[in-house]
């Protein structure tokens, strides 16, 4: 497994997860009503070096897609962002979202300086909360402003919040 920046063919297997409500579930995005289209434009925009967001595909050793693990919105000057990932059903289990999370966030505070990175879960998507709480990660409720402004206040009251810090 390995992280590399995303690519067109990947679009096909991007709108896969996208459409299944395996992997969508939990997430807060409509994914069922995305296109190819809508995958190859943030493939586009994904590579544009300006932005404050970071997503890399998660592929396997014969270089296919398995999913898209990201650093969204990092702050400079705050040095933080949030986490995300989703992969594709054939993925899970397989140690795919593992290894890419362990490999964004050593990303994250190394090459990108980040102090502290946060990601949140819906209370109701089990399966995360207990990889997160397997894996050692940190609950917090010390949230910056500046994240959660990106969030509905009905959205807020149903997240669990962690946070990885140098």
């Amino acid at each position: 497994m390995k992280l590399r920046h995303l690519e067109q063919k990947d679009a096909p297997f991007m709108l896969e997860w996208m459409h299944d409500d395996n992997v969508t579930e939990f997430l807060g995005a409509n994914f069922a009503e995305k296109n190819l289209d809508d995958c190859n434009a943030f493939i586009d925009a994904s590579n544009d070096e300006a932005q404050d967001d970071l997503h890399l595909a998660i592929v396997n050793n014969r270089d296919e897609y398995m999913g898209t693990v990201s650093l969204k919105h990092i702050d400079r000057i705050n040095s933080t962002a949030e986490f995300a990932i989703s992969v594709r059903s054939k993925a899970m289990g397989k140690g795919y979202s593992g290894k890419a999370m362990e490999d964004i966030i050593k990303l994250g505070h190394g090459a990108l300086g980040l102090d502290k990175i946060y990601w949140c879960v819906s209370e109701d998507n089990k399966r995360a909360i207990r990889f997160y709480d397997k894996n050692n990660y940190h609950r917090s409720k010390e949230i910056p402003e500046h994240i959660l402004n990106y969030y509905s206040e009905k959205q807020l009251e149903k997240f669990i919040w962690y946070v990885d810090q140098m």
